[in-house]
Parts: C-alpha cells; sequence; structure tokens
C-alpha cells in the first residue's frame, strides 16, 4: 500500500528497494552471477542542455533555466482538490531530446528544481517507444508541481494506466513483459492568464532502471567510507504526533519530511523564521512541520512523495534528485564527499537488527560508517520513541543493504548545493 511508505507505526513504518552490483565468479561449481542491474540517470540542467531540447515559448537563460517568456496556449484547468472551479493559465513547454539510457527499463522516475512564483506552477511528463513493437506511448504525467499551496495544490495523477504502462504516485512502471527503450520528458510552465510571473526551472530529470527479481544481494565491498560520519542533525518524526493531521495524519507518518529537514539544516539551507511563522510556536522542530506541509501530494495523500521532497529542497537553493543506487559501495562515494543520503527501506521483524520495528515503506539518512563499514543513519523513527536524542543508530550492514536495495531499488535522495562535487559517477552513470 503506497501510503505506508511513510507510515511509522507501533507495528511499522515504510519500505523501498535497493541495488548491488554483479558478483562475478569462476569454476564449474560456482553459482551463476546475479542478473545485472541496470540503472541510468540523466539530467538536464545547464544552457546547452536545454538548447538541445526543443523549446516552445520559453526563454532559456545563459545560467541554465527555463521560464515562461511567449505563451503558446491556454488551459482552463480545475484543480482536483480545489473548490471545483476552473482558472484559465498561459503556458509555454520544453521537450528533451529523447534519452537512450543503454537498456529495456521497466521503472522510470522523473525529478525537478524549480521556483513557482505567484499562481504559476509546472508539469512534468515522459514518454518512450515500447521495446516490444516500436509503438510511441503517451505522454504519461508524473507530477503537477508547485512550492506553494496556496493557488494549486501540488498533486501527482491516478488513473492513467493502459496495456503498455501506468503511474505509481511518483514512478512510471510498465505492466508485465512490456518495457520502453527510450524516453523524453516535457516540462509544460503555468502561470495565471493575466500576470506576468514565470516558473523556472533549473534542473529537470530522469532516472531510468531494470531491476532484477531478486529477495537478496551479497554484502557489497568497502568503498572506502569506514570512520566517517557527517555531521547532519538529529530529528525525530514522533516529536510531532497528532500535529496537522491533515499532512497525512501528522508525524508519525513523516519520515521522508523529517529525513528531508535533516539534511536541509546539515547545508545550513531551509526555511526561516518567517517561512514558518503559520507553525504553533509551541511546537518543536517547525522546519520538518514546515517540510511536511510543502511536500505533500494531494492525490497520494502522503508527504512521502520522492521526487516532491527533492523539489523542495531546490526551492531553498539545493539541487536536489532521485536516484538508484546499486551498493552501500556507491553509497560510501558520497559519504566521502560529504554528502548525506536519504534512502528508502522496508524489512520485516528481525530482518534489522536493533530497529526494534517493522515497516513496509520508511525513509532514513545515512550519516556515515563505522570502523567496520557498518552504516551510522539518522532514523527518524527514533525506534518509536519521541525524542530527537535517540535517532542516531548503527545497523549491521548487511542487514540494511537487503532491507534497501531488494525493496525499493535502492532509492536515493541526493540533495546538496549545486557548486558541490559529485563523487565520479561509474559508466553506466546512476548520478
Amino acid at each position: 500500500m503506497r501510503t505506508s511508505r511513510l507510515t511509522v507505526t507501533l507495528t511499522g513504518l515504510l519500505g523501498v528497494v535497493l541495488i548491488a552490483p554483479p558478483v562475478a565468479t569462476a569454476g564449474a561449481d560456482a553459482e551463476p552471477s546475479p542478473a545485472p542491474r541496470h540503472v541510468a540517470y540523466r539530467d538536464f540542467d545547464s544552457w546547452r542542455d536545454f538548447r538541445g531540447g526543443d523549446p516552445a515559448g520559453v526563454r532559456i537563460s545563459p545560467l541554465g533555466a527555463i521560464s515562461l517568456a511567449r505563451p503558446i496556449g491556454t488551459r482552463d484547468y480545475v484543480d482536483p482538490h480545489g473548490d471545483g472551479s476552473a482558472t484559465t493559465y498561459d503556458f509555454a513547454t520544453w521537450r528533451s531530446k529523447v534519452v537512450d539510457p543503454g537498456f529495456d527499463y521497466t521503472e522510470l522516475i522523473a525529478s525537478w528544481n524549480a521556483r513557482t512564483p505567484g499562481d504559476s506552477w509546472i508539469e512534468i511528463e515522459v514518454r518512450g517507444h515500447a521495446a516490444d513493437t516500436g509503438e510511441l506511448s503517451k505522454w504519461y504525467v508524473l507530477g503537477r508541481w508547485t512550492a506553494d499551496d496556496e493557488h494549486l495544490k501540488r498533486t501527482t495523477v491516478s488513473n492513467q494506466g493502459d496495456d503498455l504502462a501506468t503511474v505509481f504516485v511518483d514512478t512510471l512502471a510498465t505492466r508485465s513483459g512490456r518495457s520502453l527503450d527510450d524516453w523524453q520528458l516535457r516540462v509544460r510552465l503555468y502561470r495565471a492568464t493575466g500576470t506576468d510571473v514565470s516558473p523556472r526551472v533549473g534542473l529537470v530529470s530522469a532516472m531510468a532502471s531494470n531491476l532484477p527479481d531478486a529477495e537478496t544481494v551479497p554484502v557489497s565491498p568497502s568503498g572506502g567510507a569506514e570512520g566517517i560520519v557527517l555531521d547532519v542533525p538529529t530529528y525525530s518524526q514522533e516529536v510531532h504526533l497528532g500535529e496537522y493531521p491533515e499532512y497525512d495524519g501528522g508525524g508519525e507518518a513523516w519520515c521522508s519530511p523529517t529525513s528531508t529537514a535533516m539534511v536541509l539544516d546539515y547545508w545550513r539551507s531551509g526555511p526561516d523564521e518567517d517561512d514558518y511563522d503559520w507553525v504553533d510556536p509551541a511546537y518543536q522542530d517547525p522546519q520538518v512541520d514546515h517540510a511536511a506541509r510543502f511536500t505533500y501530494d494531494y492525490d497520494y495523500e502522503g508527504a512521502g512523495n520522492w521526487p516532491f521532497n527533492t523539489a523542495y529542497a531546490g526551492t531553498f537553493g539545493l539541487e536536489g534528485f532521485v536516484t538508484r543506487l546499486r551498493s552501500l559501495t556507491e553509497a560510501e562515494q558520497f559519504v566521502k564527499r560529504g554528502i548525506p543520503l536519504v534512502v528508502s527501506m522496508s524489512w520485516e521483524d528481525g530482518e534489522l537488527d536493533g530497529a526494534g520495528y517493522s515497516t513496509n515503506g520508511h525513509l532514513m539518512v545515512v550519516v556515515g560508517f563505522d570502523e567496520e563499514g557498518d552504516v551510522v543513519v539518522n532514523d527518524p523513527a527514533s525506534h518509536l520513541i519521541p525524542s530527537n536524542d535517540e535517532v542516531r543508530f548503527t545497523y549491521d550492514r548487511e542487514q540494511f543493504e537487503n532491507a534497501w536495495i531488494p525493496h525499493s531499488g535502492g532509492v536515493a535522495y541526493v540533495m546538496r548545493p549545486w557548486w558541490w562535487p559529485l563523487p565520479p559517477a561509474p559508466e553506466e552513470a546512476n548520478w
């Protein structure tokens, strides 16, 4: 159940999947190598990138961003989560070039960073060619996004499925036995007719993947981050129990926005007092309440939409995107560069020693590794104890990897200042 991704209860939280690299073996009695874990990421975030696409009515800035310049049409849009009235919007579009990830893929997640002043918003869509028939798919909507919620409610779109693919909240997924062999993104930029504000998009990207159906993965080798623990502040979602239940029931379900808030504060970014003056002053860590409200997906009815969280980080000057990592070895490369990761996991009782709970979907922050290579995390469920002092834990490497890779495919939020260098990407680049 999708809403469980963010839910923390006495019996469980949420879960996601992760991946490990293939292990080569030799010899007559050797077991066959595991199926490859294909993940490919591509972003568009520069003047050259945006010029290489197909702009219609957009301005491309020399610094690498697109904005609405000359509308090419209008749209009467009724917010499905609003009061039922229609608003007329001007719009322009930008389409990426067609991207071949190098393999036939079965899932795709898009990410974006944008500013949406006034009554403006963006819509992200994707299409691709079916690998078996060559047919070009329709455009699937992956998100209608605005940084605010006063004029429009940010949302994903249900009931888009056909015989080729469907969209599960933020993820394009092909039907059983079907796959796509390329992808193309389309960004629609909207502003209320009669206004002159414009959304501004500085990054749009997609991660395509084709993952083996494996229940377990072998423990990955050390990646050189032993003994490195980043100074990420610790926030507990349990502190916020009962606060603002209109946003997915309140703090007990806020693992994703709490994790995102921790990373924002690590980078000394995020909302200031004027931004969250709507929060009850009696509440602790109001930046967590703010993150829950402004990552909330009104169709999904949760604050755990993956790209909505990285887009939220983008509104405060960070560059954020969603990808899948293949192993903890890859995760270590980010920690070595000083970049914490938010990861999506799930596990049953007894599968993660020391957790004290089970979950069908949960997010936490990887902040480092101990000297033995085990994983140091900020777990916002804090073992279901409402205290920021009960958030830092160390989990067994093999158990952690198997709660992450096979369950969410290795989903990770990468959020850092745009000028902060990423680690070198592998040959099949997943960042």
